[in-house]
């Protein structure tokens, strides 16, 4: 039942930094979603735009607290975990 919430509160995280960099792409950019993905790779902006996609976590997040749903956001702490981790590997390498 524990391993069950954890997923769904993962699943919901990445889903939620998804939505928010797609979000994100779609209402500051001039250009469509492919092409900004691919100008952001030129740039080396990739790990930029899935932080700023992640901010929707902090919703899902505290969401998930406020329904006192503690494994849930957990899960969507390691998926925001996941995803600083995706950060880092982009900004390295």
């Amino acid at each position: 039942m524990i391993k069950k919430e954890i997923l769904i509160g993962l699943i919901v995280g990445l889903i939620a930094n998804t939505i928010g960099t797609l979000l994100y792409i779609i209402l500051f950019s001039d250009f469509g979603i492919i092409e900004t993905y691919q100008a952001a790779v030129q740039q080396g902006h990739v790990g930029s735009l899935l932080a700023l996609g992640a901010i929707l976590n902090l919703v899902a997040f505290f969401g998930f607290l406020r329904i006192r749903r503690d494994y849930r956001a957990r899960g969507v702490m390691i998926a925001t975990l996941f995803t600083a981790m995706l950060i880092l590997y982009y900004k390295v390498f």
